[in-house]
């Protein structure tokens, strides 16, 4: 706003001086000597001087705030949607991940252009519109019938524009999404012979992004050409009339100087604004989905102090229901699972037994019921104090780009990794590997098959010195022999006094459960 203030003020004032210095060359004629203007020009450089360093430091400025904000706004989006329920999560992964990426980096031409666009209009239009009316009131009156024209043109081409710019954003979130999962299951696809198959729908995609992106650009062509030509013939009237009134002698020469210098500054910042309007949308819109996914402010949360040691600890799940989409997931689950003992989850699919592990660990709060250990429960801990106690194989590890060493140390040292290896069979994949532990992988294990995935998040569960291991299909991709060496992993895990929860359909994994407890649900209750 500072800047805007002296950009403005120089800006009137090289316009008064530069009139007075003309005028005064044409119709003086003993002062066209530069010797007698030399303050003069000296004053108007300075005006000039002043006016660009200041643009600099207000675009400096802007730079700054745009990236502060970017950031600050990215981290929001991030630590919003990583602590939701997992299954939320799961949902809005790919919105979060294009308005992380590249979405908000839109918002730069929103700070860098448009807001100072828009701070100079609310400053230089009326104050050049002011002294405009000082000087002359026929030539204030034309801008007072002209100068509302441009922001009733630009409020109806923004709204088609604010439209079209959701629309692209829309468009490159499944693009992004879809050309994600197409890169990810390449080789699954070359392996089935179907790589050929999704290229006509990413053809799609393209097109339909290409046409709302073409769509946008019309837009804002047809809108600057509208405010350019509202903001010309206001000009181009100012002159016209200015020219016949200095024929006629109905005005002097500084004051028409002044008043015709001064005329564009008056339309200007305005079309400017208009011009920088299409450029901030998308910004704009990236900015909108993110404040959609970080939702409302919550409020204070109560400080979680609580600690409890898991080892050794009972836990107790009591009437446990949990909402999903369907209904209840689990509903009305009550279960023992004591330390030192195999505990297997089992029921059909949909039933709620991943969730149940989910809740166990407090990333999904129940619609009724509880969970407690040693008889505090699971909502009252401290969720970092609560979370080092825990070791969770998901359905799908979680593997970084990376080295198999920093997976296999993802969540911190393992306290045998050869040990934790030979357990989970991945020994022998070691093995196979050129680099064994130094190898390299990509995003989510690009690089190994489902298989070894399995085996390496195995290695990194059974290997962790938690007491509470959180098994979801442990055994999904292994093969008979494999299998059987993990299940004797895990019993002698339980042996050893771990509170072992596994979740299983095969009657080979049931077999080892010291308790098998049966999960339901109810779809009945849609919610």
């Amino acid at each position: 706003m500072g800047c805007g203030v002296v950009i403005s003020g120089c800006a009137i004032a090289s316009a008064i001086v530069t009139a007075r210095i003309v005028a005064g060359v044409i119709t003086v004629p003993s002062a066209r000597s530069l010797q007698h203007w030399s303050s003069s020009l000296l004053l108007l450089s300075g005006l000039w001087m002043v006016r660009t360093l200041t643009q600099g430091l207000q675009a400096r400025l802007s730079q700054r705030g745009a990236s502060a904000v970017i950031a600050d706004l990215s981290a929001d989006v991030l630590r919003a949607v990583t602590a939701r329920d997992p299954r939320d999560l799961a949902a809005q992964r790919d919105a979060a991940a294009t308005v992380v990426t590249h979405g908000l980096d839109r918002l730069r031409p929103y700070f860098t252009s448009y807001l100072p666009a828009v701070l100079l209009a609310a400053i230089l239009t009326p104050a050049t519109a002011a002294v405009i009316t000082a000087y002359d009131l026929k030539s204030a009156a034309i801008v007072a019938i002209t100068l509302p024209l441009i922001p009733v043109f630009m409020v109806l081409i923004g709204v088609a524009t604010a439209n079209r710019s959701a629309a692209a954003l829309e468009a490159m979130t499944t693009l992004q999404s879809r050309l994600l999962d197409l890169m990810a299951g390449i080789p699954t696809l070359r392996a089935l012979g179907r790589v050929s198959g999704p290229e006509h729908r990413i053809a799609e995609l393209s097109a339909a992004h290409h046409r709302s992106a073409m769509a946008t650009l019309r837009i804002a062509f047809l809108s600057a050409l509208v405010l350019e030509l509202l903001a010309t013939l206001g000009v181009a009237l100012i002159a016209v009339t200015i020219g016949l009134r200095l024929v006629f002698a109905q005005i002097s020469l500084t004051t028409g100087l002044t008043v015709l210098l001064l005329a564009p500054d008056v339309y200007w910042p305005l079309r400017r604004v208009g011009v920088e309007f299409h450029a901030a949308q998308d910004g704009k819109a990236a900015a909108n989905k993110a404040f959609r996914l970080i939702g409302e402010p919550a409020s204070a949360a109560p400080h979680k102090a609580r600690v409890v040691s898991a080892r050794g600890a009972q836990i107790r799940i009591e009437k446990l229901k949990i909402a999903g989409r369907e209904g209840y997931s689990p509903c009305d689950l009550t279960a023992v699972i004591e330390p030192g003992h195999v505990t297997v989850l089992t029921g059909p699919n949909g039933a709620g037994k991943s969730t149940t592990l989910q809740a166990i660990a407090g990333l999904t709060v129940p619609a009724s019921g509880r969970i407690t250990v040693a008889g505090i429960d699971i909502a009252e801990l401290n969720p970092t104090a609560w979370w080092r106690q825990l070791s969770w194989l998901p359905q799908r590890p979680v593997l970084l780009p990376g080295t198999i060493a920093d997976n296999l140390a993802l969540f911190g040292d393992l306290q045998n990794m050869e040990m934790a290896c030979a357990a989970s069979g991945f020994d022998v994949v070691l093995q196979q590997l050129p680099d064994g532990p130094h190898t390299v992988v990509g995003r989510g294990g690009v690089g190994l098959s489902l298989g070894e995935r399995q085996r390496l998040g195995l290695a990194r569960a059974l290997g962790s010195p938690a007491p509470v291991l959180l098994l979801d299909e442990p055994t999904a991709h292994l093969d008979a022999r494999t299998e059987a060496r993990v299940l004797q992993a895990i019993v002698a895990r339980a042996r050893e006094g771990a509170t072992v929860v596994v979740v299983a359909h095969r009657r080979d994994v049931m077999a080892i459960g010291d308790r098998v407890v049966e999960v339901t649900a109810d779809h009945d209750v849609l919610l």
